[in-house]
This record gives C-alpha cells, structure tokens and sequence, in this order.
C-alpha cells in the first residue's frame, strides 16, 4: 500500500477524540483561520491554548475574544485556555511559552497564525500610497512565528510526535494586496523549509498551509467590496475546514515524509478524503495563483 493510500485510510478515521492527550498552540485565534483551527482541534479532544491581543468583547471592530474561543473548544470537546499575548512582545511570548511549559510538560503541535492586517490594506496599489501600517505584519506575521518556534522548540522536543504549521496562503507566489504581505507569506515558507532541515533528526515536522479565500467574519465584513465577492461566496472555505487540514496533517502516520512542505489545503482534503463542514469540496487555486516553489533537495 502506498502511503498516499494509508493517509486516505486513516482519514476515514478521523472522529472526535483522535488529538485526545495532545497539547496545541494556536496564536492570533480569537477570530478568523486561527478559531477555526483552535475549535476543530479541541473538537478532536485536544488542549489548545488561544492566543491573542483581544481579551474582552468590543475590544476590537470585529466579534471574538481569546475566551470565547477557549469556552467554544471546551464546549466542543477539548479544553480551551485563554492567553492574553501580543506577539509583537517577545517577553509575553516567551511567557506563553513558560505557562505550557508548567502546565503541560511539553508540546505537540504549534500553529502560526497570528498576524495583523493595516486599516487600508485592501486599498489599490502602489504600496507607497499606502500607510507604513502594512510592515507590520512582517513583525506580527513572519517574525512572530520566528519567535513562538524558537521559544517553543525545548517543549516540541519533549513530544512523542511533534508538528508546527505555519499559515501562509497564495501571496507567497502571487500579488495580494502589497508587497509586505508577499514577503511575510514567501517568508513563512521558506521558514517552514529551513526549520523542517534542523528538526528533522528530532522528529519534529514543520510545514506551511495555504488555505483558500475563506469566510471569516473579515471577509464578511469586506466581502461587498471585492470584485469577485459572488464567486468567494460560491466557493470560499469556511474557518473549519483548514482546521480540518491541520488535524489531517498530525494524524498522517508518514507526518514526518511531509516535513518542510508547503500543503495547499483543498488538495490535502482531496488526499487524506475529507470535505468542508458544509460538505463542499474547495477547489484549489494553485492554477490561477501559482503553486509552491521548490527549495531544493532536503539536508
């Protein structure tokens, strides 16, 4: 059996309780990809901890706080706890990090997506109209991933089956709003690639997901303004179903012959044999917007 066909096998298996035991962090998920994947995880039985800057209702423009979240994975199963953490900060990161340490023990499965989106970001081009606010999330995208890795590593190397995943999308080979968001999405890949070299001999896997255009309350939002809104709502994923994918990705029994990958998540559902929650199968995008780049042979 090829292991193509093994993950497809075991991807009938995946029901509630599989991540039973195991221990996640799950940044900037107050809202958006990042609650999807934390409440999915916690579904499976997983503890997730949820990150992120908004710790009380009205706090920020868009509903979400790091405690509904965390009520919404111990609802669904799991055990939610909610940490207050701005990751531009790298001190309240490495408390993060020093609280799972004491907590738990060790780590099993990180996921970068905290991130920060400027007030005019969907604005046309050229970026120099722009606000400066846009370099932000080369600080809160591609370095705070950088950071939560490092201090998170001494817990990954104490798991029995360890995965860190970094949330990139298309931008990374393709023009989305402005050149800082290519650069932090190019960024996480090639990190993701680099860090899965160094892991590797530890059994640590490292990989980057790009997700499709997806419904979040953002997308809501701005979906009126976007020349191709009835087309995302026709085809969109929901937050769900990339967390979905990260789940898929931990319980591959060849996780490890993944390492440094850059995994679009419509074709991993059609790999491992899952839909979205609303029983649509997301197309993949990687013709209309470009596909993963090689880096090379693995060390």
């Amino acid at each position: 059996m090829s292991a193509a066909q093994q993950r497809n096998g075991s991807a009938a298996a995946h029901t509630a309780g599989t991540l039973h035991g195991a221990v996640a962090v799950v940044t900037g998920s107050s809202r958006g990809v990042g609650k999807g994947i934390a409440v999915e995880l916690g579904r499976r039985g997983a503890t997730v901890y949820v990150t992120g800057r908004t710790a009380a209702a009205g706090s920020h423009a868009l509903p979400g706080t790091i405690h509904q979240t965390a009520e919404e994975i111990t609802a669904a199963g799991g055990r939610g706890i909610a940490v207050a953490c701005d990751h531009s900060d790298d001190q309240q990161v490495a408390d993060l990090f020093a609280q799972v340490a004491t907590e738990q023990g060790h780590l099993d499965l990180l996921v970068n997506n905290a991130s920060i989106v400027s007030p005019d970001a969907l604005q046309p081009p050229p970026f120099w109209t722009k606000s400066l606010g846009a370099a932000d999330q080369i600080t809160v995208g591609l370095r705070s991933a950088y950071v939560a890795t490092h201090l998170a590593a001494p817990l990954l190397l104490r798991s029995e089956r360890a995965l860190v995943v970094n949330i990139s999308y298309y931008g990374a080979v393709s023009y989305h709003l402005d050149p800082a968001y290519g650069a932090t999405k190019a960024g996480l890949d090639k990190m993701a690639w680099d860090m899965a070299q160094d892991f590797r001999e530890y059994g640590v896997a490292v990989v980057s997901v790009w997700p499709g255009p997806t419904r979040t309350e953002r997308a809501e939002l701005i979906k009126p303004d976007l020349p191709d809104g009835q087309d995302r709502a026709r085809t969109s994923e929901t937050p769900t179903f990339t967390g979905r994918v990260v789940a898929a990705l931990y319980e591959d029994p060849d996780l490890i012959l993944r390492t440094g990958e850059v995994v679009i998540g419509a074709e991993a559902a059609l790999q491992y044999g899952f839909r979205d929650v609303n029983g649509k199968q997301p197309p993949s995008r990687r013709e209309q917007l470009g596909s993963p780049r090689d880096y090379g042979p693995r060390h």
